[in-house]
């Protein structure tokens, strides 16, 4: 992600959720969090989704994922899951977590598909309706088994 990409980025987070990034988060995401590495998913010139991550050490968390919605269901949203999944292990991270929402069972299933296991629920996490989150981890993301796994994965996702 660029500071060009930006303003597409926020139509797509204004189509995605209930309550938003304020508009300088992902500037200041892009110039000032040495942490955060975000992405952008493009056909052709159009963006159509993006996803970030934080890797601190051997952590790594995915702060947000997006598909505009004319373009969900194609999974995008998977590759760019995949792709945070990747970069978070070419920095080194050997986990990944993240949060979501408690009524998104799709989003559940494909990081279940990942290997993230929920392991806490957080009460009241969201403030726009104070649903509650699960937050789920993967972990071993550099063991040969979890590799085999993500090469599976990236086979039927491209093949």
């Amino acid at each position: 992600m660029i500071d060009a990409d930006i303003r597409d980025v926020l139509r797509i987070e204004e189509q995605s959720f209930s309550t938003t990034w304020p508009s300088n988060a992902f500037f200041q995401e892009l110039h000032d969090n040495k942490l955060a590495h975000y992405y952008v998913g493009r056909i052709g010139d159009r963006l159509v989704a993006y996803g970030g991550i934080w890797v601190i050490l051997e952590d790594s968390h995915v702060t947000t994922i997006a598909v505009l919605p004319e373009f969900r269901g194609r999974r995008y949203g998977e590759q760019i899951l995949l792709h945070l999944l990747d970069q978070a292990i070419d920095r080194g991270a050997s986990w990944m977590t993240l949060e979501v929402r408690e009524s998104n069972t799709a989003a559940q299933g494909l990081y279940r598909k990942y290997g993230f296991t929920t392991v806490s629920n957080r009460k009241g996490y969201y403030s726009d309706n104070n649903e509650n989150a699960l937050v789920m981890w993967a972990g071993n993301l550099k063991s040969d088994i979890y590799k085999n796994r993500l090469r599976a994965l990236r086979a039927t996702l491209y093949g």
